[in-house]
Order: structure tokens, then C-alpha cells, then sequence
């Protein structure tokens, strides 16, 4: 009995492993990378394209957990830069408080947006008022038609789960929000056809090295930090990293915890599962 509670634990363990194992081959199989998987066909993309760089956020790793002044600040750089084109649809005003700001705080900047759809209860016309915590971020345009329009035929994604969505999560965001520059004279010998077309701009990390979305951090001081913090291009496209990473997963210090007990739990029962097979088995020859 005790040898075959054993074989399915064991057989679990290495369902697990080659699970995590098909996942990974996977992941390597769809990375975009040249550097990462070499069987696709030659092309600029394959060649030029870049894997995200290493943002090394607080968040990061298996027992991550978030700064909460870098998250601040981070949100501070969505609202004054990135959201007049990019929403933030899943998350409400009230869940800022998990940015440690207070009751009157999270009211503040709820009421800050003046744009929260309504209708004008006299004339039954669609209007505008200001949020409140209950509220949602308000999306910037009124519909992809105008999105569009704004956006040299592009519609700006959502970023409320961007570093979820995209392969490679915050190191992504971080890399193409500081990874613009010229195309490399040696890419355009080689692949002419890929040279930037107007209205679009040239950034390696990037699926298709050209991007709709024009830089949006342009220089150092586009942002005033109230906690003295330089407001390099680097640094701010790190916050909003951050502040993206909260967005997708503010549960993401508890995961850790309870993960961390979890496999603390595991090596205790499995010590005191070895024990007693050891001390029920001790007198019966194997």
C-alpha cells in the first residue's frame, strides 16, 4: 500500500516536471528571438529582432514584491504620458489603495478624470462627469473609429493586463518604451524592404521593428517626481513597468507568500511521510 502511494507521488512529481518541460520547450519554439530559436525562415524580423531587456524590478522572482513608491510613481507616468492614449479599462479607482494611498487620495484622483460617460438626467443626452472611486479608468477615445484616427490607423492596446499579454511581461514594456533609435545601416543593406514607412517608427524590440506608437517618453523631467527621484527616460519607463506589473497582478505578493508555504509545507510532510514509512518498514527486509 505504502509502495504504491509512493509510485503516484512520484509519478505526480514527474508529470509536473515534464509539464513545466513542454512549456518551456514551447516558450523557446515561439520566441521571436534569432538568439532563442533559429529554425524560422531568414527575415529582418528574425535577425534584428531583440529580446526584451532586464528591467530588475523589485517584483521580480519568486518571492517579488512590489515598491510602493516605484509603483506610485509608475502610475504617476500612466497618467500624465500614457493615458491620453492607452486605457486601463479593468482597474478602478478604488483599487489605487493598493498603492498605499489614502481614502481622500484615491478621491482625488478619481475626481481628476472628468470624462466618466453619463447621461444628463434632464435631456436624457449622453454627457460627462467626474469619477469617482467606484469608477473605472475612463477609455481615451470614444471608440476604435476615433482611436484610429488619432492613432495613424492604430488602436492603442489596453494596459491593464499588457504584461501578461506580451511575451516577456514588464522587460518588454520596459525595452520598447526605451529601445527606440535608428535603423542600423547593416539591416537596411540587407533587408531594403523593411525600411521604416512614414508614420511609423523604427524600434528592434518590436514583432515587426516598426511601431504606430511614437516614443512617449522623450526626455529626462517629462515627469516631476514628488519623491525627489531623477526622472531619467530610463527611470520612468521602470515605474510604469512596475506600476503595469500591480495593474496585471495585484495579488502578486500573497501568491508568493502562500507559495512559499506551500513548498514549506510539502518538504514537511514529505520528511514526516519518510519517517514513518522508515519506522513502520524498519524490521521488514526490502
Amino acid at each position: 500500500m505504502v509502495r504504491g502511494i509512493a509510485f503516484l507521488v512520484g509519478a505526480a512529481f514527474a508529470a509536473v516536471l515534464a509539464w513545466a518541460l513542454f512549456w518551456t520547450v514551447q516558450g523557446l519554439m515561439t520566441d521571436s528571438s534569432p538568439k532563442i530559436w533559429s529554425g524560422a525562415p531568414e527575415s529582418a524580423e528574425t535577425d534584428f529582432h531583440l529580446h526584451p531587456r532586464a528591467a530588475n524590478l523589485a517584483s521580480d522572482g519568486i518571492m517579488g514584491k512590489f515598491d510602493k513608491q516605484q509603483l506610485q510613481r509608475g502610475f504617476q507616468v500612466y497618467k500624465e504620458v500614457c493615458s491620453a492614449c492607452h486605457s486601463l479599462r479593468f482597474v478602478a479607482f478604488r483599487d489605487l489603495k493598493g498603492l498605499d494611498y489614502s481614502d481622500g487620495q484615491v478621491k482625488a484622483i478619481a475626481a481628476g478624470f472628468d470624462t466618466i460617460p453619463t447621461t444628463n438626467p434632464d435631456t436624457g443626452e449622453p454627457a460627462t462627469r467626474k469619477g469617482t472611486p467606484a469608477d473605472r479608468f475612463p477609455m481615451p477615445f470614444a471608440n476604435d473609429i476615433a482611436a484610429r484616427a488619432a492613432n495613424n490607423n492604430a488602436i492603442p492596446p489596453d494596459l491593464s493586463y499588457i504584461t501578461r499579454a506580451r511575451h516577456g511581461g514588464a522587460d518588454y514594456v520596459y525595452s520598447l518604451l526605451t529601445g527606440y533609435r535608428p535603423q542600423s545601416a547593416e539591416m537596411l543593406a540587407k533587408f531594403p524592404e523593411i525600411k521604416t514607412p512614414k508614420g511609423l517608427y523604427s524600434n528592434p524590440y518590436f514583432a515587426n521593428l516598426n511601431i504606430a506608437m511614437p516614443p512617449p517618453l522623450k526626455s529626462e523631467g517629462q515627469v516631476q517626481y514628488a519623491d525627489g527621484t531623477k526622472p531619467t527616460v530610463d527611470q520612468m519607463a521602470k515605474d510604469v513597468s512596475a506600476f503595469l506589473v500591480w495593474t496585471a497582478d495585484p495579488q502578486l505578493e500573497t501568491r508568493h507568500q502562500y507559495g512559499f508555504f506551500a513548498v514549506l509545507f510539502l518538504l514537511i510532510s514529505s520528511g514526516l511521510a519518510f519517517g514513518a514509512y522508515r519506522n513502520i518498514w524498519r524490521d521488514v527486509k526490502h
